[in-house]
């Protein structure tokens, strides 16, 4: 009978155990860690897109007339971003874009008609800032900065001019000029190496002198001509340095 006893109350004392053991709470496993899409790092590609632009030309106020020029654009750029508190990104840019943006127009003035003035813009460079806000693996953004373009000009006068005989020739010029740009565009990492972006830019390049040289008496001719130019575009970028990282919360 003591054994029996003795048996019974291990018995028990075992039961108990085991339910005291399975009401204890279980420890659940820590949570699968999160990654989210970092734009810190540096990028290079290129781009292609379209250039429309329009110039106005004057002397000493009086216009003489304008014209607009579209064309196709392609280039490169390279540059580094960096994000931080949380989805905030800057970054800085340098692109460069070869383009064939050219137009004419006959002169307006009472007297002079049959002049004609026509450009050609061959180039055009930027370097900006930006700063967007990141979704994971989009970023929306602005830029701006300054910007420069390379232009070519020639203003053709025929032997008559109005009820005048003159000498005919076409005066020519040349310039790099320099003015301002902004823009505002989205890019999408499609994997952690590779982005393409599609952007819209609007260049200022405000109102110059540009001195055209008579080949027949060397003597100068001063327009002012006034440009301004926008930019539709989208491009790939070959990205390195950023990648998943685990999201913080």
């Amino acid at each position: 009978m003591n054994k029996l006893a003795v048996a019974t109350t291990v018995l028990s004392l075992m039961a108990g155990g085991a339910a005291m053991a399975a009401d204890m709470p279980v420890k659940a496993p820590p949570p699968a860690p999160v990654y989210a899409y970092s734009w810190t790092g540096c990028f290079f590609g290129g781009n292609g897109g379209g250039v429309w632009l329009r110039k106005e030309y004057s002397v000493a106020g009086a216009t003489f007339g304008s014209h607009d020029a579209n064309s196709w654009l392609a280039g490169v750029q390279v540059g580094c971003d960096y994000q931080f508190a949380g989805g905030f990104v800057i970054g800085i840019q340098a692109d460069y874009d070869w383009m064939n943006a050219g137009g004419t127009h006959l002169d307006g003035l009472p007297g002079i008609l049959g002049v004609t003035h026509a450009s050609s813009a061959r180039s055009l460079a930027s370097v900006t800032g930006r700063l967007g806000y990141a979704w994971d693996r989009f970023l929306l953004y602005v830029r701006g900065g300054g910007a420069w373009e390379r232009d070519n000009y020639t203003l053709t006068v025929p032997a008559v001019v109005g009820a005048a005989v003159v000498p005919g020739f076409a005066a020519t010029a040349s310039e790099t000029r320099g003015g301002w740009v902004i823009g505002v565009g989205g890019e999408y990492a499609f994997t952690n190496f590779l982005s393409g972006f599609v952007e819209y830019d609007y260049y200022g390049f405000g109102t110059r002198t540009v001195n055209f040289t008579n080949p027949n008496t060397l003597a100068l001719i001063p327009i002012d001509i006034r440009e301004r130019k926008s930019v539709l575009k989208a491009g790939l970028n070959f990205r390195f340095g950023g990648g998943p990282v685990v999201a913080r919360y």
